[in-house]
């Protein structure tokens, strides 16, 4: 797709991108400099809550398994590009540069990865070539009010 036409692809697949999340600490969701957009690390939220809490794992009791961690990845960039797209107006972007994904992981969890391909998967669905991005999947001990993941964005815009 061409660049402007983000808004109407969002649409063509059903995707509203969310209310910014109001930041928890002393930041803003988003600033540009350049040509660059960083987002803030944006949390599974959604409609003011998280929609996971727990560390990730495969087949412990009382976590968040991969799939649902996914899916909490996937909302976190949609949150960063509501940042971005306050700032600058999704329209604007250009391509995504790079993911950062941090995945507050159980001991011996080392799925990172495919748990942040939630994030890169949405991303790559909008933005198609413009899409494809540089990414960090990083395991944690523990993130922001018992956050699953945390996603961070640097998209370049024109």
């Amino acid at each position: 797709m061409a660049v402007g036409q983000w808004s109407q692809r969002l649409a063509e697949l059903g995707i509203e991108l969310p209310a910014v999340v109001p930041p928890l600490a002393s930041y803003v969701p988003a600033v540009q400099t350049g040509n660059l957009v960083y987002t803030a690390g944006q949390l599974p939220m959604r409609d003011g809550e998280l929609i996971a809490h727990g560390k990730v794992a495969d087949g412990a009791e009382g976590v968040v398994k991969p799939p649902k961690a996914a899916e909490a990845a996937r909302q976190c960039a949609l949150n960063a590009l509501a940042a971005v797209d306050s700032l600058v107006g999704i329209d604007s972007i250009v391509r995504v540069v790079k993911v950062v994904g941090f995945v507050a992981s159980a001991q011996g969890f080392s799925g990172q990865p495919g748990v942040i391909n939630g994030a890169s998967d949405v991303i790559g669905e909008i933005f198609g070539d413009a899409g494809k991005h540089a990414r960090s999947a990083v395991g944690v001990n523990e993130l922001p009010l018992g956050a699953p993941v945390e996603v961070e964005l640097i998209v370049e815009v024109g």
